[in-house]
């Protein structure tokens, strides 16, 4: 990690009070400010920069990590995990991509608070696929959404819409919903694990051979914020339009112009047009819902 200088820290001894009131201190960056900063870093590590850059940002982290709340964590320290996601957003940001720092760190904060959690429970397989993890951050959600927050088994029918709404197995629901209400469990405690290795212990099941997961899980949700953008900006397109865009740029084995112009009955030249135009159309669309977003489509020419 890049040294940005002396940062506030939360601490159970200070209280939490106290250190909100401190980091409302720093003032915040208009975009021009911003933009000067980010370059200094990017360009010369200017560490002043960087340092100013997440001050400004600090109260942004707190928000987020209170969020947070409901999993049995020093509050002091999850918004200390807040501030090291801050801080690799601010390392890694490129002010020429055309959004703002905070739009970026939102994903690097969250990925630094979620692994932390990830770490700290003690689930067995816990998180070996995105619709577990989605299950486990968002199940009180889910739960708090149709007022069965109560501790104990879900009924049937919550169990069912849950596992709907969250596109997870009922069986998954059920587990994740008594791990969560139970609690943590010892990180040394023996279970059974996969290969019937009845010595293995909660703690085998933590190590991770992904070298950065936080980085994984911001490239990961702003891969998911594209595709939905994509399905949104889909809608400015008439049906021809999104079969051709479909079937020449989406697909892994793309149809020819030939065998398209037969589908459609028009010259394979005819198709080509059809197809640029469609795909200037989509581009202008999701330009306008990135910009809503805070966040830039590059263009071809980038």
């Amino acid at each position: 990690m890049a040294n940005f200088g002396n940062l506030p820290a939360p601490s159970p001894e200070q209280g939490l009070n106290r250190y909100l009131q401190e980091i409302r201190k720093f003032p915040l960056l208009e975009p021009e400010e911003e933009y000067m900063l980010a370059k200094a870093w990017v360009d010369h590590e200017d560490s002043e920069a960087a340092h100013k850059m997440v001050t400004s940002h600090l109260r942004l982290a707190a928000k987020i990590a209170m969020g947070y709340r409901g999993y049995g964590l020093p509050q002091a320290e999850v918004i200390s995990e807040a501030n090291v996601g801050l801080m690799q957003a601010v390392k890694r940001f490129d002010p020429e991509r055309g959004f703002r720092l905070a739009t970026y760190a939102m994903w690097w904060i969250r990925a630094s608070i979620q692994e932390y959690i990830l770490r700290s429970w003690s689930l067995v397989k816990m998180g070996t696929t995105s619709a577990q993890k989605k299950l486990f951050f968002n199940l009180r959600k889910a739960k708090s959404k149709i007022g069965a927050l109560e501790d104990g088994d879900l009924r049937p029918e919550n169990v069912a819409q849950i596992a709907h709404d969250l596109n997870v197995t009922e069986r998954e629901v059920i587990d994740m919903n008594r791990r969560l209400s139970g609690g943590d469990a010892s990180l040394n405690a023996t279970v059974g694990s996969a290969d019937g290795d009845s010595t293995a212990q909660w703690q085998d099941w933590l190590e991770d051979t992904d070298a950065d997961q936080a980085e994984a899980y911001a490239e990961s949700e702003e891969l998911d914020t594209r595709r939905q953008m994509l399905i949104a900006a889909m809608d400015v397109l008439n049906d021809r339009e999104k079969d051709i865009l479909m079937e020449r740029r989406l697909r892994d084995d793309p149809m020819t112009l030939e065998d398209l112009s037969s589908r459609y009955n028009v010259s394979r030249e005819r198709i080509r047009q059809i197809e640029v135009r469609a795909f200037e159309k989509l581009q202008e669309r999701m330009r306008a819902l990135a910009r809503d977003k805070g966040m830039r489509i590059p263009d071809p020419a980038d």
